[in-house]
C-alpha cells in the first residue's frame, strides 16, 4: 500500500487527533508540516477552506476535517476500532467529540483575540469563549463519569478527542485550571500520555499571521 500522507500544524489538536487516529491503527503515513496562517501556505492546494489537518491518500483524493478522516480510517482500516460497533453508541462517542472539538475551537478564538493589540481586544468575546471553555470541560468530566475510559468497550474516540483538547488548554491556555476543575479527566490524562501515539504528537506553537 502506498503511504498517506497527513498535513498538519504543530499546534492544531484537530490534526493530532487525525495523527492519533493513525498511529493506533499502525498505518504507515508521512507528515507535512503546514501553517495555514501565513500567505502561500501549501494547504490551499487540498482544501478549499485553507484548514488542516487534510489526509493525502494514493486512492481516494484529499480526505478533510479531523471528524471525517477518523471515519475514513475507521471504515478503510477497521482493526483495532476506535468506534463502537452499534450506531447509538457511536453517536454517544461523536457527541463527546463535538464538546472536545468546541472547546478547542473556543480556544482558537481566544488566541487569536489575544494577538490583536489590547485596545482592539473585546473583553466580552473572551468572556463569552471562556464560558464555552469552562462548560465544555465541566460536560466532558460528566460524561466520562467514573471511566477508565468514555466508552465501556476501552480506548477509542472520545478519549483521543478529550486527551487532544487537554493538550490543547495546557499549550494555550496554561492559565486555566482544568485539573483543579475536573481531576478525573487528569488522570484520564495521564493515562493517555502512556501511549506511544499521544507522547509522539506533543503540540507546538507556530507563528500567527493577523491583522493587528
Amino acid at each position: 500500500m502506498r503511504a498517506l500522507k497527513l498535513i498538519i500544524a504543530t499546534p492544531s489538536p484537530f490534526a493530532r487527533k487525525a495523527r492519533i487516529a493513525l498511529l493506533e491503527k499502525g498505518l504507515a503515513f508521512t507528515v507535512e508540516v503546514d501553517n495555514p496562517w501565513i500567505s502561500g501556505a501549501s494547504i490551499a492546494a487540498h482544501n478549499p477552506l485553507k484548514k488542516v489537518p487534510v489526509l493525502v491518500t494514493p486512492d481516494d483524493g484529499a480526505i478533510f476535517d479531523s471528524r471525517v478522516i477518523v471515519e475514513y480510517v475507521e471504515a478503510k482500516w477497521p482493526r483495532p476500532p476506535l468506534l463502537p460497533a452499534t450506531a447509538l453508541a457511536r453517536v454517544a462517542v461523536h457527541q463527546v467529540e463535538v464538546i472536545a472539538d468546541g472547546v478547542c475551537d473556543a480556544v482558537v478564538l481566544i488566541v487569536l483575540e489575544r494577538a490583536r493589540r489590547s485596545q482592539l481586544q473585546s473583553r466580552d468575546w473572551l468572556a463569552r469563549q471562556m464560558t464555552k471553555v469552562e462548560a465544555g470541560v465541566e460536560e466532558a468530566a460528566r460524561r466520562f463519569a467514573d471511566g477508565p475510559w468514555f466508552v465501556a468497550d476501552g480506548f477509542g474516540l472520545a478519549d483521543i478527542a478529550v486527551g487532544c483538547m487537554l493538550g490543547y488548554l495546557d499549550l494555550r491556555l496554561p492559565e486555566f485550571p482544568w485539573r483543579e476543575r475536573a481531576p478525573a479527566l487528569s488522570e484520564l490524562f495521564g493515562r493517555l500520555l502512556l501511549r506511544d501515539s499521544f507522547r509522539a504528537t506533543q503540540p507546538s506553537a507556530q507563528p500567527l499571521a493577523v491583522v493587528r
